[in-house]
């Protein structure tokens, strides 16, 4: 395809996707080529006309391979925006979704509020690129946080993106499992863990399945195990009047929903995703009346 024009490459790369079984084939070619070659969304019919060069295709034709082999497009350019912000990805982190954006939009609310009454500090548990917490402390200036992980590979990705974004003065990463060395109290404590049904790990779409990493989606036999070290640990970690808040599955309200309450925490807030399904609660210590 040497001195293909830039119209003639999508329409190329959107066949080649199609033939592959990619299922969102003019989509995923679109936005790999407007990645790759730095591309505005009105390039396509702007420049539409322009030539390639060989070092171009060559870039497309290695992209196109890895996406028909399932590889996620995002992925594959190496970053995915994310709230106001631009997260690079690596191998150790899941690539973050859009579903986990409503988690950040709910509690800035609640974190601007703490901020005007002294200050807010979060604790991101399973932190991976760091999208929860980088978000926060991006739209919430006055608050600080930390990232814990279990996985240094994930924290090395989260510092590169606290410094990318900015906020790398206001954000820590401790490798942890869970609470394990993590010191101090904190005013919001956030989770997106692994929840998904052990059994059901290995039926996942093959862009899930085969490049995010196990440990982030393997959610124990009944997708409940983070939910409930989150739980146990959450009270000795809180400042008073502090909240927890999680990403959960579409059918695991109330499940979660009683593993706080059997740890002295209720329920204030629930929001589903765009789709109508249960995606965040939010939970405060229970109050004696």
């Amino acid at each position: 395809m040497s001195g293909a024009t830039l119209a003639e490459a999508l329409a190329a790369a959107r066949r080649r996707l199609s033939e592959a079984g990619i299922a969102d084939a003019a989509q995923d070619a679109r936005l790999l080529i407007a990645g790759l070659l730095k591309l505005s969304s009105t390039a396509f019919v702007i420049d539409g006309a322009r030539p390639l060069d060989p070092s171009q295709q060559a870039l497309i034709d290695g992209a196109l391979a890895r996406r028909a082999v399932r590889e996620p497009v995002h992925r594959i350019l190496g970053r995915r925006a994310f709230s106001r912000l631009d997260l690079v990805l690596s191998p150790e982190t899941l690539q973050p979704r859009p579903d986990t954006e409503i988690l950040v939009d709910t509690l800035v609310p609640y974190a601007q509020k703490m901020v005007a009454g002294g200050g807010c500090r979060i604790l991101d548990l399973g932190t991976g690129t760091g999208a929860i917490c980088l978000a926060l402390l991006d739209l919430v200036p006055g608050a600080t946080g930390v990232g814990a992980d279990y996985s240094a590979g994930a924290l090395e990705t989260a510092r590169r993106n606290a410094d990318i974004n900015g906020v790398a003065d206001r954000f820590e990463a401790v490798e942890s499992d869970w609470f394990a060395a993590v010191t101090g109290a904190f005013d919001i404590i956030v989770s997106n863990p692994p929840y998904i049904v052990r059994s059901v790990v290995g039926t996942l779409d093959e862009d899930v399945r085969l490049y995010d990493p196990i440990l982030a989606l393997d959610g124990g036999e009944d997708g409940l195990d983070a939910y409930r070290a989150i739980a146990a640990g959450a009270d000795d970690h809180l400042r008073e009047n502090g909240l927890v808040a999680y990403e959960i599955g579409y059918d695991q309200k109330e499940t979660v929903t009683a593993i706080m309450r059997e740890n002295g925490f209720a329920r204030i807030e629930a929001v589903q995703d765009l789709g109508g399904n249960d995606r965040v609660l939010v939970f405060s210590r229970e109050t004696s009346v």
